[in-house]
């Protein structure tokens, strides 16, 4: 056996204790990303590490325990690591591993189906968070043609009614989200949380939005990020 194959199957993470059982590549990813809220905990760790408490926050429909669980295993699998801080309390971050990483453009796909088949405006029962569409850049945005640039995007009545802030940097091979103010941003957009609804809700309307530095380029990002050539299908869809 050669080294190369001998690194790759030492990365082979233990079965699950109800895998699918089938040896086909994607059996084996649903072993390791099919549970409910894993792909949401990849999703969000893609601006940077958090804290389980920072977790609960942007999960609100997952419990202590379900939380606690999903993290240990993604532990173990190798998608995540755990580092603890000597602080008072105690404090441990979480932080994606290349391994999940490399999931971001699925989510990215699976984003765009969902625009595409199963998108509409927010049901009553559904937790608003515009982070949430944000965190999708790296994988909805993996080297747009022609955008290059910073753009600080700002929800200014953000959860506990203080401004959410996040930047979205768009080179020629990849996007990255942090979420934390620009440096000098080529372009701010901030909005409500309904004028955020708004934009990205099928009918795409963005006049509650405000626009510094290049509107072209926060034109792109938007367009990106609401996938504006599939609204139509999805509007059909979600009043079909």
């Amino acid at each position: 056996m050669s080294n190369r194959e001998a690194v790759r199957i030492s990365h082979v993470p233990p079965p699950k204790r109800h895998p699918y059982d089938q040896w086909s590549p994607d059996a084996r990813a649903l072993d390791l990303v099919g549970d409910k809220w894993t792909l949401l905990i990849v999703r969000d760790l893609a601006a940077g590490p958090r804290r389980f408490v920072e977790l609960q926050r942007v999960l609100p429909g997952i419990s202590t325990e379900q939380l606690r669980s999903r993290l240990n295993r993604m532990v173990a699998d190798g998608m995540l690591t755990r580092k603890r801080y000597r602080e008072v309390p105690p404090r441990v971050d979480y932080e994606l591993t290349e391994r999940a990483q490399e999931l971001m453009p699925i989510l990215g796909e699976l984003a765009r189906w969902g625009y595409q088949w199963a998108w509409g405006t927010p049901r009553p029962s559904e937790s608003i968070d515009i982070g949430a569409i944000f965190r999708l850049a790296p994988g909805l945005l993996n080297g747009t043609p022609g955008a290059r640039g910073t753009i600080e995007l700002t929800v200014v009545d953000g959860r506990d009614g203080a401004p959410a802030q996040y930047s979205v940097t768009l080179s020629s091979e990849h996007a990255t989200v942090s979420e934390r103010p620009a440096d000098r941003p080529d372009a701010t957009v901030s909005g409500t949380i309904a004028g955020w609804v708004q934009a990205f809700s099928p009918a795409g309307d963005r006049s509650a939005l405000r626009t510094t530095g290049s509107r072209e380029l926060a034109s792109a990002l938007l367009d990106e990020l609401a996938l504006s050539s599939g609204r139509e299908i999805g509007q059909q869809a979600a009043t079909a």
